[in-house]
């Protein structure tokens, strides 16, 4: 369903320039989920960027469902693909009401029964009517994220690209949303590309993934390797290591593998 052949990102020019993501190749079937972890700055949201047409300025093959993708994308496209960031208010209109939200891609692809579908996506992520009219600022994080799912489902998409989509929201909450998107996905047999730094999230949500550092993909491995904790990278063995809580004498030993990515 995606293919990603050597994709690079680079922001600036000459000595100043940040090149964010470095020659990375993945493959996603229909149908799964596949992860994207690192620490933060290693260009995971930059991949993201790049697939969903946010971000025009790369080189390498982008292709989804066969179809090769160019630098600027048609209204089918995103018809097909949709993306949840990772802020659940700075992604919504704080003066637009949620129905006027999700109105709006309706309206922009000429889709019909506006008020079915609006419903329909609201009941769809457990948001009643009593939701509709209200602003982003009258709901709460989790709420809201529940919104932005909403938003990118109504088009009716087979892809969808999370970027970090629980981060900014309480651990108990987080379950919720996380729960919420396995389920849609089993109803609507979607595929998911999850970028994360949280490996318990991917985990949860993944069959495949790939760890990414300082823009390379250093391994990819399945999620069953990751819970047998059986990385071959030592970047990843580090990630591991991080994961399970603050160790003094083991991030001690950490390397820095900048020189190696």
């Amino acid at each position: 369903m995606i293919r990603v052949e050597d994709l690079n990102v680079s922001f600036g020019h000459g000595a100043a320039a940040v090149h964010a993501v470095r020659g990375i190749s993945f493959h996603v079937a229909a149908g799964e989920s596949f992860g994207l972890v690192g620490e933060s700055g290693s260009g995971k949201s930059t991949v993201l960027r790049a697939l969903s047409g946010l971000n025009p300025d790369w080189s390498g093959q982008l292709a989804v469902a066969g179809q090769t993708l160019g630098r600027r994308r048609d209204k089918a496209f995103y018809k097909q693909v949709q993306m949840v960031f990772q802020d659940p208010y700075g992604s919504l209109h704080p003066r637009h009401t949620i129905d006027r939200i999700l109105a709006e891609p309706i309206a922009i692809h000429g889709m019909d029964e506006a008020d079915r579908r609006i419903s329909r996506a609201l009941d769809e992520v457990g948001l009643g009517p009593q939701f509709r009219y209200r602003y982003p600022h009258q709901l709460s994080g989790g709420q809201r994220q529940r919104v932005a799912v909403a938003r990118a489902l109504i088009l009716e998409p087979k892809i969808l690209l999370l970027d970090e989509p629980t981060s900014a929201l309480d651990v108990s909450v987080q379950a919720e949303v996380l729960n919420l998107l396995r389920r849609l996905k089993a109803e609507r047999d979607l595929t998911y590309i999850l970028v994360s730094h949280n490996l318990a999230v991917v985990a949860h949500m993944c069959g495949r993934l790939a760890v990414m550092n300082h823009g390379a993909v250093v391994e990819e491995m399945s999620v069953a390797q990751l819970r047998a904790r059986e990385p071959a990278h030592p970047y990843t063995q580090q990630l591991l290591t991080a994961s399970l809580g603050y160790d003094r004498a083991a991030i001690d030993r950490f390397e820095d593998f900048t020189a190696t990515a």
